[in-house]
């Protein structure tokens, strides 16, 4: 069901960190907290309320339209990319069609479970790009194929899951191991803990979350991928 990414493809393409918001709960300061960060936001549908309602143009409104409220496509209208097919989530018609080296997600956790769920198997099926999933409490991102350093301070919260087989080493958390088979339903890691700096040798879409707090570490892990 995925989409092949190609540079012709791509609605709005940039050289640095974007954006893209979707239609769940999005909180203001956590718009607040990324701004400085990004160059673009890119609405994925409603998302583009949550811009609208933050005095934020977007450089593309994306998705099936089918939930965008009257005056958000009114006042976006020359920016709506309305793609209609049903094969894929607004999430995935929105990272799909953008080219950066690094995106940003807010507005796709906390409302419906089959949403957040459907968003981790784009995640798990994208994981060669570097997209960080964030709320105003935790952020989520794929470690690559290969080795990731993760410099978290120590005593964070850091938790390891798979999002399908993975084959994983860690060290620097409190309970670390080495080439551990894990599994959506058998061996994860949760609310573990750094001690010292973290390295990720994994072989399969292995997901970490932090807190929110920590999006520096999250961006140069993934950069540094």
């Amino acid at each position: 069901m995925g989409i092949e990414v190609l540079l012709n493809d791509a609605i709005v393409s940039s050289n640095h960190t974007v954006c893209i918001v979707g239609g769940a709960r999005v909180h203001a300061d956590t718009i607040s907290y990324v701004l400085p960060l990004v160059e673009r936001f890119i609405a994925a549908d409603s998302g583009a309320d949550h811009l609208l309602a933050s005095g934020i143009t977007p450089a593309a409104v994306v998705g099936d339209m089918d939930s965008i409220s009257k005056s958000a496509r009114a006042t976006f209208s020359d920016l709506v990319h309305h793609i209609p097919e049903q094969d894929t989530t607004d999430f995935e018609k929105t990272l799909s069609r953008v080219d950066a080296p690094v995106v940003l997600a807010l507005g796709f956790t906390g409302g419906r479970m089959d949403h957040t769920l459907a968003v981790l198997n784009v995640l798990a099926r994208y994981r060669d790009r570097a997209v960080i999933l964030l709320d105003e409490t935790d952020l989520c991102f794929v470690i690559p194929q290969g080795e990731t350093r993760v410099d978290a301070p120590v005593g964070t919260r850091m938790s390891l899951m798979p999002l399908a087989d993975c084959r994983v080493s860690v060290k620097g958390l409190r309970w670390s191991f080495e080439d551990q088979d894990m599994h959506p339903i058998g061996f994860i890691s949760s609310s573990n803990e750094v001690v010292g700096e973290v390295v990720v040798q994994a072989e399969g879409p292995l997901l970490v979350t932090l807190p929110v707090a920590h999006l520096s570490s999250a961006l140069q892990a993934v950069v540094r991928a």
